[in-house]
């Protein structure tokens, strides 16, 4: 008896089932960079409060997606492709719980920001930063899901333009803590909840890799492009 046929499409349906769960955890995170950032320049508590209890179901999402993805591999013996995909799963789940993170930490300044005097311009390049890695994360997991390759090649491309708004913000920054040092701690704030964002970028594009890899079998070599001048260039809040 031939079982070959019932194997595939048990592994199908436990991938379907998986990919699921990363395209609602996809969501949870695009909404929740969206709404740190709302919350930062609106002065909102209750919906900055909101991204940080909101972390909780992301983090469960990506526990159950890692366990998911260890028993098709277990269960299944997936062959060379299938596996590949498998681990490609896996590999996003975690870039979105970092992302997660970083949307929880934003969310966080944004709580103490709301009691020092605002900086001007600055949370509106926030929320433009913010909002560009949205597009970028729904972007990727579209090209995922639809094993886009060259929407893949273009999310890796636009890391550049997050980049470039982050060095703007950064330059900015220094200009008003320079000018009044009483700025300098709402200024250390927001330039840690900037560089949130931008890290966030760099875990869209670590996506669009996967999705390349996954399509094309073959590793990304060429150097990733960045905009990212500054000194400080790896700080994780």
């Amino acid at each position: 008896m031939n079982t070959e046929p019932h194997i595939a499409s048990a592994f199908d349906r436990d991938l379907e089932a998986i990919q699921a769960m990363i395209m609602k955890m996809g969501g949870l995170v695009e909404a929740a960079i969206l709404d740190a950032a709302q919350a930062l320049e609106s002065r909102d508590e209750d919906m900055a409060n909101g991204v940080r209890k909101g972390d909780e179901a992301i983090d469960a999402l990506e526990f159950r997606i890692q366990q998911e993805a260890a028993r098709v591999i277990a269960l299944r013996a997936p062959t060379a492709g299938d596996l590949r995909t498998v681990l490609t799963v896996m590999k996003i789940a975690a870039s979105l719980e970092r992302m997660g993170d970083y949307a929880k930490n934003m969310a966080k300044r944004a709580v103490v920001l709301t009691q020092m005097s605002p900086i001007e311009g600055s949370t509106g390049t926030v929320r433009r930063m913010a909002r560009s890695v949205s597009v970028m994360l729904k972007d990727v997991l579209d090209a995922y899901i639809h094993r886009d390759v060259e929407l893949a090649t273009n999310v890796r491309k636009r890391d550049v333009d997050v980049d470039q708004i982050y060095n703007t913000l950064f330059r900015a920054l220094l200009t008003h803590m320079m000018e009044d040092p009483r700025n300098i701690t709402a200024c250390m704030h927001l330039h840690f909840i900037a560089k949130n964002v931008e890290r966030m970028g760099d875990h869209a594009t670590t996506i669009a890799e996967q999705v390349i890899y996954l399509v094309t079998g073959t590793p990304v070599e060429e150097s990733r492009p960045k905009g990212d001048t500054t000194s400080i260039s790896h700080i994780e809040d």
